[in-house]
């Protein structure tokens, strides 16, 4: 019985065996997990092969390419207070549609007559102007008249001292032959009385000779006399000569003297009127700013000042537009280390906010609810360490591309990404770990840097 049991376990056993050896990992497992390890390995290195497109991400929001396309505030040019609201915020307006009407605070312009009171000033200068012609014209003639005088005195006068001159001439001439008749009498005298001591000549010859001689002297005194009075009038037409043209730079110096001065009076009365009429267009000009109107197409986004009555100063804010059409663009802000890798003609993938999409960093052709755009600004100074870029759309769109939205508002968020040059899938991984910029397949040109 012993022995039979022995063999009864001994059977069970190498039944329970059996069964074991064969619920046991078959020999072949180790070479299906090699041949596994091996197809990973090969699908890693044909990844690691694959293409990858770097790009050079940046954030940012929607704005306007154009600085007219911007929001921009309605300033009122001058002051006064608030009459009346012509709109509401979001209303769309044109170009020169009321915005706000206000009514005058300054107390130089509260007369409601003051262009009827500034065309009586202009026309009182006006008649001003007229009178200061008139003296000019009259002092031009009397100048004329002046100098027409002077020609006549002055040729007299010339006349009287050529005359004077000649007689001075003549009395000087006598002068000369009655001094020799005198020597002559002298000598005969003379003579006479040599001859009367020899007994030639009796003394009533001498007494003749001497009564001649005295009457020579007599002559020549007379001559003398008559010459000396021919200088003095010569002297005399010479000074009234002169006496009449010092008579004469007087009265002209006293008719141009009236002439300046009716030539400064026209000159100030010109001036006036150009300030009345300076003043009179200013006034019109004015009174027609107490309506603010739109400078072009668009929205009312917010009013700034409210309620009626209200005094708004010179060059204050009153009211946001946004322009009706704007050529909107992307900003968006990248890092100061990709901003040499950026061209001008560098193409860019762009996510709205608000736009479902799905965008492969690598692959940016088989994103979905993307919009394609080209690098149109690159600022030259940073703003709190990254460097601004505008980007606009396509102007030539692909055929598989679409345009912007034209839902777009500025203001909302924008993704973008520049795009790149192509690189495998280990040489980004290489350059990402070794913190490197992307690379570019072609070096910047000076026109690519100066054209930012």
């Amino acid at each position: 019985m012993i022995n039979e049991s022995k063999k009864l376990v001994a059977r069970k056993v190498n039944e329970h065996s059996s069964l074991s050896m064969e619920k046991l990992i078959s020999s072949n497992g180790p070479r299906l997990l090699g041949r596994v390890m091996i197809g990973v390995s090969i699908l890693f290195i044909i990844i690691l092969l694959l293409p990858w497109r770097q790009t050079i991400s940046g954030r940012g929001i929607v704005t306007a390419l154009r600085p007219e396309d911007r929001p921009q505030t309605i300033q009122n040019q001058i002051g006064g207070r608030i009459e009346h609201w012509a709109v509401r915020e979001g209303e769309q307006v044109k170009k020169g549609d009321t915005i706000l009407i206000i009514s005058e605070t300054n107390q130089s312009y509260f007369n409601p007559e003051l262009p009827e009171r500034l065309d009586e000033q202009l026309a009182a200068k006006r008649g001003g102007e007229v009178a200061a012609e008139q003296k000019i014209a009259a002092t031009n003639a009397q100048i004329t008249a002046l100098t027409s005088g002077l020609r006549i005195q002055l040729s007299s006068a010339e006349n009287n001292v050529v005359q004077a001159r000649n007689t001075v001439r003549i009395d000087s001439a006598e002068l000369i032959a009655v001094k020799n008749f005198y020597q002559t009498s002298k000598s005969r005298l003379e003579r006479y009385e040599t001859g009367y001591k020899n007994g030639l000549f009796s003394l009533t010859d001498i007494e003749t000779r001497r009564l001649k001689l005295q009457e020579d002297k007599a002559r020549e005194v007379s001559q003398e006399n008559k010459l000396n009075s021919s200088r003095q009038s010569l002297e005399n037409a010479v000074i009234e000569l002169d006496n009449i043209r010092a008579k004469y730079n007087q009265s002209l110096a006293s008719a141009q003297a009236d002439r300046s001065s009716a030539l400064s009076g026209r000159a100030s009365v010109k001036e006036e009127i150009a300030r009345l009429r300076n003043e009179m267009s200013n006034v019109d000009i004015r009174r027609q700013l107490y309506v603010v109107r739109a400078p072009q197409d668009g929205y009312i986004v917010k009013t700034l000042k409210a309620g009626i009555g209200e005094n708004i100063k010179e060059g204050e804010s009153v009211a946001t537009l946004q322009p009706l059409s704007p050529q909107v663009a992307a900003e968006i802000y990248v890092d100061a280390m990709d901003v040499p890798l950026i061209l001008d003609s560098s193409n860019v993938r762009l996510q709205f906010e608000g736009w479902p999409s799905v965008q492969f960093s690598g692959w940016p052709s088989v994103a979905v609810g993307t919009f394609g755009g080209k690098v149109s600004v690159i600022d030259r100074v940073s703003t709190d360490g990254k460097y601004r870029v505008l980007v606009r759309q396509l102007r030539d769109m692909p055929k598989n591309d679409e345009p912007w939205p034209i839902q777009l508002r500025q203001g909302s968020g924008v993704y973008g990404r520049v795009i790149l040059r192509t690189v495998p899938v280990w040489y980004e991984i290489w350059r990402q770990l070794n913190g490197f910029p992307p690379s570019l397949d072609k070096a910047p040109t000076v026109d690519n840097i100066n054209n930012r």
